[in-house]
């Protein structure tokens, strides 16, 4: 299956890239607060930054890579931990509501990934997201 990971690979072509997520880590796209709502350059970075699943750190780049053996059910699990983990889990009428987060959220992850060759790097500018260049 193809997934989004952390990548320090082009950081500084934009002045605005940050880089605190593991190397290697899944990552998500996550809520975007009012701060970023309208603009991806806005004071939190939350608009352009990739939240690593396991650290809850961030990163303006990400790579697609291509784990064999990983499905899309355990793509969901990891992100209901990560949702658990950071207390967002909570925020949700429901467990199972935030079950069903983490599975659309999931499905949209793997979208993305399936669109792009293994190797690519990715970044986010709210909720679009465009190619940087291949490795």
């Amino acid at each position: 299956m193809k997934l989004l990971t952390a990548t320090s690979v082009t950081q500084g072509h934009r002045g605005n890239d940050f880089n605190f997520a593991i190397e290697g880590e899944l990552v998500r796209m996550g809520f975007v607060c009012d701060r970023d709502a309208e603009d991806p350059d806005g004071g939190c970075g939350c608009g352009r930054g990739w939240g690593g699943l396991n650290s809850g750190k961030s990163t303006t780049t990400a790579v697609v890579r291509e784990v064999g053996g990983f499905t899309l059910s355990d793509l969901t699990a990891a992100i209901l931990a990560c949702l658990e983990q950071g207390g967002w889990a909570a925020l949700f009428d429901s467990p199972l509501e935030a079950e069903n987060h983490a599975f659309d959220e999931a499905g949209e992850l793997a979208e993305i990934a399936a669109r792009y060759p293994p190797g690519t790097i990715l970044e986010r500018r709210l909720y679009d997201v465009a190619e940087r260049c291949r490795i």
